[in-house]
């Protein structure tokens, strides 16, 4: 039987009980490979409920620094039996399965093509704790040990992170680092050499920071300027308020007065959380709210409100599995269409594709900026993939220099000085109106808002010449959205080409790595990262310059496709859909079989029969 040869480049997947404070250890691993210099990407695959479900915490060991998920395992940590038989089943041929082999298991819980290590992790932790729950919790440390010595991680990077985790504790940190000893005691006798995957120390990590994506937006809105938040519990976005309450209690806090310039509020429900960022955004304050796709279900009319009253809103979405209730702790990119036009009406709203935690904390920063001068709602776009799970990116850059863009907001002076002010009037062909902030003037200026139609100078009207006017200035104002969002990033290829690929967001990672393994096998395309709705010019020149374009989404139904056919009247047979949504985050591998097999097939097929076949580039 092969075995699987592999230096800093493999796949680990971990499978144990939800609860069973796995998820520390697990992560403690990751962490102690990335002290090595090597880079790792990893995921944490959770149920919603509190204990007792499957959980998966999965390692991408890259030293070519890949960031997103391969497919495929190359070393299946077994711990959970509920899901023996899926786990037994993902591992690669010639891999490695490592489990728990105090009780005996029959010859067919086992795959002949798969290496097994066992190991008798219960009946050393029973020997050496009395105590069931250190039973428990040590078993994880002690598995982190075997295949410290098994895989080659430095046992002095584990022992730093302990260190550095339990200061002050001298006893926890004792207990630890014998558990960890126990484990590599074991492996060093019994299980050494029984594996071909081996870590070294590199320096291929950098400068690059190792966050989460919820706690690079909190902190890009704190850069930002945000002092006001309001929000309600819904996973996968809670930790945004949580780190933004952290980093307030840090950087909002006069430090001579002990004042709190900031204020954080958890409202009864989503409902209230986005009327009180209305409130504060209509008052001049930098407000936000964080949520997920259920949350802006129950914000469609507030958030109506804001884009016809043109009051500046800044809403974070961490996307997750739906509809309803969905999958609360799966990822997906399906709240587009929800967003986009979020509200009853003709509506159209800002949206923002970050693609890793440093582009969050850039567009979180950057969206309170566009709500200011454009006065409307503006969407980040991120979700669990990107919110909860630590990657390593590019470090948070930030000019001191910066001064806020507050956008078209005329002075008490200017009042006084008897300047016209039409609070919804377009002065200047963009689209955007003067607005005053309430109490900017004794006399002068606006003081409240209405939702109803009314003339440029915001006095109720039904008239439809007036009611013409608005909405048409909205659409200018959106043409001028375009120009000031973050721009697509394009990447040509090698050659010249008549295909191309559009992705955005957390598909990125993944994405970068298809294009290399496509070109290897001689399929060029010419790429462009979508960062922002509505689309720049350039995305329709990108369109129309290829014969075929794929549309890289993790949801059902398409959802960027019938945006781009929607606003550019894009011949849909032109744009070929290539469709993740099972909830894990898109891997590299599905990405270059579904456009591997859509290639192949225009070669014998006409582009729009290849674009009708429902099986190319969507989940089974």
């Amino acid at each position: 039987m092969k075995r699987l040869e592999a230096l800093n480049d493999f796949v680990i997947k971990f499978a144990n009980v939800n609860g069973s404070g796995s998820a520390s250890a697990n992560e403690l691993f990751a962490k102690a490979i990335l002290r090595m210099g090597v880079p790792v990407s990893p995921r944490n695959i959770f149920p919603s409920n509190i204990q007792g479900l499957p959980t998966w915490y999965e390692v991408r060991v890259s030293e070519a620094g890949h960031q997103g998920r391969r497919g495929g395992i190359d070393m299946m940590v077994a711990m959970n039996p509920q899901t023996w038989a899926q786990d037994v089943a993902e591992i690669e041929p010639g891999g490695y399965l490592f489990y728990d082999s105090s009780k005996p298991l029959p010859a067919s819980a086992f795959r002949p093509d798969v290496h097994v290590i066992g190991m008798p992790l219960t009946t050393i932790c029973n020997e050496n704790y009395s105590d069931p729950r250190q039973r428990q919790l040590f078993k994880n440390i002690v598995y982190v040990g075997a295949l410290s010595v098994l895989l080659g991680i430095e046992a002095a990077q584990i022992e730093r992170l302990f260190g550095e985790q339990y200061a002050g504790k001298e006893k926890l940190l004792t207990s630890n680092l014998r558990a960890l000893q126990l484990g590599r005691d074991y492996a060093d006798q019994h299980l050494s050499g029984s594996v071909g995957l081996r870590v070294e120390t590199r320096d291929a990590v950098g400068d690059k920071i190792f966050v989460d994506g919820n706690s690079a937006v909190a902190l890009g809105c704190v850069y930002g300027g945000a002092t006001v938040a309001a929000w309600y519990p819904i996973t996968p976005s809670s930790s945004v308020a949580e780190a933004f309450q952290k980093y307030c209690a840090k950087f909002r806090v006069d430090k001579a007065t002990g004042e709190q310039r900031y204020a954080i509020v958890q409202a009864e429900d989503e409902i209230a959380s986005i009327g009180m960022v209305l409130g504060a955004g209509w008052n001049g304050a930098r407000a936000f709210t964080a949520t997920s796709g259920p949350g802006v279900s129950l914000m469609t009319e507030f958030i109506g409100l804001a884009y016809f009253a043109e009051i500046p809103v800044t809403i974070i979405n961490v996307q997750r599995g739906g509809p309803s209730t969905g999958m609360p702790t799966r990822t997906q990119q399906a709240d587009l269409l929800s967003c986009a036009y979020a509200s009853h009406g003709d509506t159209k709203h800002v949206l923002l594709f970050p693609e890793d935690p440093s582009e969050c904390f850039e567009h979180a920063a950057a969206a309170l900026d566009l709500a200011d001068r454009l006065q409307t709602p503006i969407f980040v776009m991120t979700d669990l993939d990107i919110g909860m799970n630590q990657r390593l990116c590019a470090p948070f850059a930030w000019d001191d220099s910066k001064q806020m863009d507050r956008g078209k907001v005329m002075t008490a002076a200017e009042l006084e000085a008897g300047r016209d002010f039409g609070r919804y009037k377009d002065v200047d062909g963009d689209g955007i109106p003067w607005r005053t902030l309430p109490g900017t003037h004794a006399s002068k200026g606006a003081y409240f808002t209405r939702g109803t139609t009314r003339d440029a100078y915001a006095r109720y009207s039904e008239a439809g010449a007036d009611y013409l006017y608005n909405v048409r200035r909205l659409l200018d104002k959106f043409a001028t959205a375009a120009k000031l969002v973050p721009q697509p990033v394009q990447r040509a290829a090698s050659k010249p080409t008549r295909l191309g690929v559009l992705y955005f967001g957390s598909s990125s990672p993944a994405m970068s790595e298809a294009l290399d393994l496509l070109a290897a096998d001689d399929i060029d395309l010419d790429a462009m990262r979508l960062r922002a709705f509505p689309f720049p010019d350039s995305v329709d020149a990108f369109i129309k310059a290829h014969d075929a374009v794929f549309v890289v989404e993790q949801n059902r139904d398409a959802q960027l496709r019938s945006m781009l056919v929607n606003e550019l009247e894009i011949d849909p047979a032109r744009l070929l859909p290539v469709l993740h949504f099972d909830g894990t985050p898109i891997t590299a591998r599905f990405i270059t079989a579904a456009i591997t097999r859509a290639v192949h097939a225009m070669a014998v097929k006409p582009l729009r029969q290849v674009g009708a076949m429902g099986n190319i580039g969507q989940d089974d």
